[in-house]
């Protein structure tokens, strides 16, 4: 070694401003070494040993060889740096340098154990030769493990996610929710750049997002369409947030498939145009109202014709408004039981039309949704001529049954059923017959006369004829016709035909 260095060297390990420096620098958070020109380590502060686990200088190492020796540098994710790539070999060259990063393993263990952020800075003697070789270290191992710990959770994440770096525009990752969303691999996406992969071709408002992009702003979210690789497309909400990754500015782009709900409204719009066509087509009388107040959102064609009332007059008015029941007491009752059932089917009400004409119809009713709104569905049968002719029918069968001794029991029994399928039950708990009474009523259901019956029982025909005035008076009849039907609904027609 030449002697001016020696005398450099000597003049600096014993010059008082070295231990000036070294009481100024002790305590700084960033490691310090100093180095001589002839390699060997001339000092570190504490926080350079805390940074390479060393209690001693002696454990940093004597000199650069020494301190290869001791610990393997690397850089982010590559190989092990090979000899003379160590910061402190560029410092030791002369090299000038700000911002390398590298890995910090201990040898003999796994790592990386540290992450350290190194420069160099080179001390000059007044003749400008270089006289000490400072490396200052800022230890961002936490931020290493941060970083660690978010590609773990980016990775994991079963929210579609991208990182874009912001310098060049290009892709860095793209999680397994995003592949799993569009049905990309990632080499079709990681390196690519955003206009080469542009997520925002088919965004809502496309010119600000890039614009934020461009100043590296948060971009607020948006709907989007992005292009699949079958040739589809999928709505999705996109926003961006600012990160940094690795030192470097990146923006984290997330997704939210709206495709599910895109589909779903499809699907309901599609089913509502159905319903609509169909309700309107229907022959029979149709109402959409409000299950909280009973006003009339929509009425059918066949409502219309049926009341007479026109849409203008319908829409947004009560059935109380319209007197659309015959009562307001028929119109309490279905709402009751609307209320209480949750449904009505084919109850018997009268509707009254715009000109006070009185229908007999069934009414059934079921709960339906109009967007977010509870409905409900009323549906109208009139059955007004069906129950005149059922009535005349009826009135047909009374005369001529008034003497049934000449039909077969058969008919009779066809004709009892005929009799009255609307008629209204009496209550059976009011009922008692005798059982003499049943007996000459399932008598008369076979179609016998009162003299058949009186002698088929050894009765008098008077006796027969009180008995069966009796039977009228309790189960509320008059005539022979009706007390058949009543026994027929009851069982006992079929009783007396099983004899």
């Amino acid at each position: 070694m030449a002697k001016s260095s020696i005398k450099a060297i000597t003049r600096l390990r014993e010059a008082a401003s070295l231990d000036h420096l070294q009481s100024i620098i002790a305590n700084l958070d960033e490691g310090i070494v100093l180095l001589a020109p002839d390699e060997t380590i001339l000092w570190a502060n504490d926080a350079a040993l805390a940074m390479h686990g060393a209690q001693t200088l002696g454990d940093l190492g004597s000199s650069v060889s020494d301190f290869r020796k001791r610990y393997v540098l690397s850089k982010r994710g590559h190989a092990p740096l090979a000899h003379g790539k160590y910061p402190i070999d560029r410092a030791m060259a002369g090299e000038a340098f700000d911002g390398v990063t590298v890995e910090v393993t201990r040898a003999g263990k796994v790592g990386p154990e540290w992450v350290h952020r190194i420069r160099s800075l080179v001390l000059t003697d007044g003749a400008g030769h270089a006289e000490c070789l400072a490396l200052i270290i800022r230890n961002d191992t936490a931020q290493m493990v941060a970083e660690r710990d978010f590609e773990q959770a980016f990775n994991a994440n079963p929210a579609p996610a991208l990182i874009c770096r912001l310098s060049d525009l290009r892709f860095l990752r793209a999680n397994q929710g995003f592949l799993e969303m569009t049905g990309f691999n990632e080499d079709a996406i990681v390196g690519r750049s955003l206009y080469e992969f542009d997520i925002f071709k088919h965004a809502a408002d496309r010119d600000s997002a890039k614009q934020r992009l461009a100043k590296s702003e948060t971009i607020p979210q948006m709907e989007a369409e992005l292009d699949l690789p079958d040739g589809s497309v999928k709505l999705v909400i996109i926003a961006g947030q600012t990160i940094v990754l690795r030192d470097e500015p990146c923006m984290l782009f997330t997704f939210a498939d709206l495709e599910p709900r895109r589909q779903a409204e499809r699907a309901l719009r599609h089913s509502e145009e159905r319903f609509s066509g169909a309700f309107q087509l229907a022959p029979v009388a149709m109402v959409v109202a409000s299950l909280r107040d009973h006003r009339l959102l929509n009425a059918n064609a066949a409502f219309h014709e049926m009341t007479g009332h026109d849409e203008s007059r319908v829409i947004g008015q009560t059935p109380s408004d319209l007197t659309l029941w015959d009562t307001a007491a028929t119109r309490r009752r279905l709402e009751s039981d609307l209320l209480a059932s949750g449904r009505l089917s084919r109850v018997d009400a009268r509707v009254s039309t715009k000109d006070g004409t009185l229908l007999d119809c069934l009414v059934s009713a079921a709960p339906i949704s109009v967007g977010d709104d509870p409905c409900v569905l009323w549906v109208l049968q009139d059955i007004t001529e069906r129950r005149h002719s059922e009535l005349e029918l009826v009135a047909a069968l009374d005369a001529v049954m008034q003497d049934a001794t000449w039909f077969s029991r058969n008919v009779v029994e066809k004709l009892a059923t005929l009799r009255a399928p609307k008629q209204t039950l009496a209550d059976d708990t009011d009922t008692e017959l005798t059982k003499r009474e049943r007996q000459v009523l399932e008598l008369v259901c076979r179609g016998l006369d009162d003299d058949a019956i009186a002698s088929d029982l050894s009765l008098s025909r008077n006796t027969v004829r009180n008995h069966v005035a009796r039977i009228y008076g309790k189960i509320g009849v008059n005539k022979r016709g009706a007390a058949i039907v009543w026994a027929r609904e009851r069982g006992l027609a079929h009783n007396a035909a099983s004899r």
